[in-house]
């Protein structure tokens, strides 16, 4: 199972919104064959270890990580896909809480006289699989706020500088969460601010996969020569409005190639809440949030983000006026406070980076 682990992480970048799946079939204590979920749309983890058989596989075991569809979907029923390959026994890391599948795979493969055992490193594929996990249960979209701030707690100093506050080795890390996740959030004001591209750019000769991009934009004041709105790239850019922007500017942002989304609104900003449900229902399943104080603010507030990642440099700039990881106008109380708990800390150089899920 732990083998099947690792091939399951291989697929991270590729087959989002589908799980992470990886699958090891073993013979006469033997592993015979291996495979994973590499693509959206393409063969699972259990048809891609079939494939790579080298010898026949019939009375032998199976690993697989997450429990075998048995639905047709943008592919065959694995579960089927089993029994016609005369698996003698499937062990499973989790079931699969999908509603299409929940329960069902293990039913067809009991019924077929395949002996099931279930529930094996389930935590660290739950841990693994935790975008895929909220994203089936709740149709809204995981969300990783990322910020990188100075010892002293800021972003940039008190002239908006913040090229760069965390080392070169972190920055390559976060180009990697850029591929893990489908999406890449940011404000209008950053926009304004730093004109950035927000591409995946990995190390080596990996291969990445841009994210879609959203600007939150309420009043829809993005320039229009913004980088983000005239990439060229396969991944879209997506700027979300209020009822109230300017309907000619919407216009120009779509005649550029871009999707625009009209939001409800509270306080006169671009309700987050109805914005990630919006996304959610475009199939958008997890959002790497880069904002600025102000966005990561309303997001906190809003309760949308589930994860932080904090990268904390040992740098001290000071300045009543530079800016902090979130803004806005603050919680009154110290009890009130938002909360992180399963806390990971990760030295990378001579950077830390603090991992940990939100508490509400």
């Amino acid at each position: 199972m732990q083998l099947a682990y690792n091939l399951a992480k291989k697929g991270c970048g590729g087959v989002n919104p589908n799980p992470l799946v990886g699958a090891v079939i073993v013979k006469d204590n033997k592993v015979i064959s291996e495979g994973y979920h590499e693509i959206y749309g393409g063969p699972h983890a259990e048809v891609n270890a079939f494939r790579s058989a080298k010898e026949p596989v019939e009375g032998a075991t199976m690993y697989v990580t997450l429990e075998p569809c048995s639905h047709y979907g943008k592919t065959p029923p694995c579960a089927q896909a089993i029994v016609d390959n005369k698996i003698a026994r499937v062990v499973i890391g989790m079931l699969d809480p999908n509603p299409l599948v929940s329960g069902r795979g293990v039913k067809l493969l009991q019924e077929h006289g395949i002996e099931v055992e279930s529930d094996f490193l389930s935590a660290e594929l739950a841990q693994m699989n935790r975008v895929f996990l909220k994203f089936i249960q709740t149709k809204t979209p995981y969300m990783v706020m990322k910020t990188a701030m100075t010892l002293d707690g800021k972003i940039a100093s008190y002239t908006g500088d913040s090229r760069w506050v965390s080392n070169e080795l972190s920055r390559a890390k976060v180009h990697e969460l850029r591929n893990e996740l489908i999406a890449i959030m940011v404000g209008v004001d950053t926009v304004i601010a730093d004109n950035p591209i927000l591409t995946t750019r990995l190390t080596g000769d990996k291969k990445g996969r841009n994210p879609i991009r959203i600007v939150v934009d309420s009043k829809a004041r993005i320039p229009l020569d913004s980088k983000i709105l005239n990439t060229g790239t396969k991944a879209k850019t997506i700027v979300a409005v209020t009822p109230d922007a300017d309907q000619s500017k919407i216009n120009e942002i779509k005649a550029l190639g871009n999707e625009v989304v009209i939001v409800g609104e509270k306080n006169g900003r671009v309700d987050l809440n109805l914005l990630v449900q919006a996304l959610g229902e475009k199939g958008i399943d997890g959002i790497l949030l880069e904002g600025g104080a102000t966005l990561n603010y309303a997001a906190l507030e809003s309760q949308v983000v589930d994860e932080v990642h904090a990268y904390i440099a040992p740098k001290i700039i000071g300045g009543y006026e530079a800016k902090t990881p979130v803004g806005g106008k603050g919680i009154e109380k110290m009890k009130d406070a938002v909360n992180l708990q399963n806390i990971h800390f990760e030295n990378i150089a001579d950077d830390i980076l603090v991992i940990g899920e939100v508490v509400y």
